[in-house]
């Protein structure tokens, strides 16, 4: 049985702006990579929150079967928000604790569902510090943005 792990990564040349998003996903058995896959993909006009959380959207969209994942993001944002923040907006009928509507609910939304049938664990690292598969899902996301420069 081999570990499911993905890299994830969103980029914006401007904020807004073009903006692009990469997956880095590996299946290790030990320390052998038995498979890897790279995804990409952009908007002409977005937010870098946003290329997070579909880069973080599409890791798990892959996923033909059910899983066990760890998924390594750079973005607070996305870890935070999908690991507490988004409990307690759900019961707040997708509003925050400030009562006002949650920014990107659309996504928030799909990563929830996209989440929902795996077993995910959720790591936050340091982005542009050196990490190299981190710098690979960094290298996609800006991949992905160009076609929308």
């Amino acid at each position: 049985m081999s570990d499911l792990f993905a890299w994830t990564d969103g980029a914006c040349s401007g904020n807004p702006g073009p903006g692009g998003w990469g997956v880095l996903m590996r299946a290790m058995k030990g320390d052998e990579v038995v498979k890897e896959r790279e995804l990409k993909g952009g908007e002409a006009d977005t937010t870098n929150n946003r290329m997070e959380l579909m880069a973080a959207i599409a890791a798990l969209e892959a996923l033909t079967r059910p899983s066990q994942i760890t998924i390594t993001t750079d973005s607070a944002y996305v870890k935070n928000g999908v690991t507490g923040w988004i409990h307690g907006w759900k019961k707040n009928g997708w509003r925050t604790a400030a009562r006002k509507p949650v920014k990107n609910e659309d996504l928030w939304r799909r990563l929830d569902e996209a989440q929902a049938r795996h077993q995910v664990r959720w790591e936050w690292i340091k982005g542009h510090a050196g990490h190299a598969e981190n710098e690979h899902a960094d290298e996609l996301a800006r991949a992905g943005m160009e076609p929308f420069k």
